[in-house]
Parts: C-alpha cells; sequence; structure tokens
C-alpha cells in the first residue's frame, strides 16, 4: 500500500545542484514567462494561453493540493526558479502516478532535469511507495526520451498522432519507471 500522507507533506528535496520545494506564489512571475516561450510551448504541447492570474492562483493553491505533488526546480545556491514538476493523478490501489516536468530556458542540456526527475522519483518510490510512474513525451523530444531513460524510464507504447502542433501530427511515447528496477545509476546525487 502506497502512504498517502507522503503527497499531502509537500517535502524540500536537496539535491547536488537543485532543490525542490513547494510551488507557491513567488514562483509565479517566472513560470508565467516560462508558459510564454515557444520551445517551452512546443515541447510541452500547450495550446492554452496561460494568464498571469490563472497562473498566480495556480501557485497559490498548489501546495494545497491533497494527493499530489507540485513542486518548483529551484537553484541550490541562488533559488533561482528553473521550472516545476509534478506527480500527479495517483491511483492509490494500483500504487502509480503520472510524472510531469517543465525546465525553464536556460535550464536544459545540464543534467538539471535529470537531477530533478531522479529525486521525485526517489520520493516517490521510498517514501510514497509508489510502485510505478508514468509519463508522456512526444516523439520529436528525442532529448527529453534520453534523459526519462538515463532516470529509468523504458518506452512502453506510443500513441499514433495524439498531437497537433503547426499543422502537423506528432506521436506521443508513454514511459514508466518500476521501482522493482531501480537501480543506484538511476538515483538522485546528494
Amino acid at each position: 500500500m502506497i502512504d498517502t500522507s507522503a503527497l499531502d507533506e509537500k517535502p524540500v528535496l536537496p539535491g547536488a545542484r537543485i532543490r525542490l520545494v513547494p510551488l507557491e506564489p513567488r514562483h509565479a512571475v517566472d513560470y508565467h514567462a516560462a508558459t510564454l516561450d515557444p520551445e517551452i510551448r512546443r515541447l510541452t504541447g500547450s495550446h492554452h494561453d496561460f494568464t498571469p492570474q490563472e497562473i498566480e492562483a495556480w501557485c497559490a493553491v498548489s501546495a494545497t493540493q491533497p494527493g499530489r505533488l507540485d513542486l518548483a526546480i529551484e537553484d541550490r545556491e541562488s533559488g533561482r526558479f528553473l521550472g516545476d514538476l509534478s506527480l500527479k493523478d495517483v491511483d492509490p490501489h494500483n500504487a502509480h502516478a503520472t510524472l510531469r516536468i517543465l525546465l525553464v530556458a536556460g535550464a536544459t542540456d545540464r543534467g538539471l532535469g535529470t537531477e530533478a526527475i531522479r529525486l521525485l522519483l526517489d520520493h516517490a518510490f521510498d517514501r510514497v511507495r509508489l510502485h510505478r510512474v508514468r509519463l508522456e513525451v512526444f516523439a520529436f523530444n528525442d532529448r527529453a526520451r534520453r534523459a526519462y531513460e538515463r532516470c529509468g524510464f523504458t518506452v512502453e507504447g506510443r500513441m499514433r498522432q495524439a498531437l497537433r502542433w503547426d499543422g502537423a501530427w506528432h506521436d506521443v511515447l508513454v514511459m514508466a519507471a518500476l521501482r522493482t528496477e531501480r537501480t543506484d545509476g538511476a538515483r538522485a546525487p546528494r
């Protein structure tokens, strides 16, 4: 059985270069700026134009949402907002959940997303006691797919032509990591 109380605690998870902290109103301005970036929108498949008020409202209540984790990714030294990630759609009966991540421009290609995912997976598997964590990635996003594989995710399937972007159809890959397949290489450095 999973420990659902671990989802309600909203932890701070320190890593070697980053820390994961509960998403708060202080992150709203930087978070909103990230949602305006055309490349971030493409990589997340976001067609919605978020307003500053929508982002502010979400940041104000995300730490109080039961049964899920919404964490900001911050630079460990400067506290700069680098993105966010969520553990959501938790199914306590089947011990699985969905992971989602967003990195701001300038935070990619440095291993920061990999570190953030490993920190969250360590918490999901060790503290929450989930058995399986899944995610979706667009087939054109090879960089993210490779990062997910380094964290222990395996491609399980393909949803054909599930995203329409700039007039073209794109496949979505479904990936998952299992607690029983975790190795020390897939764990976060501290």
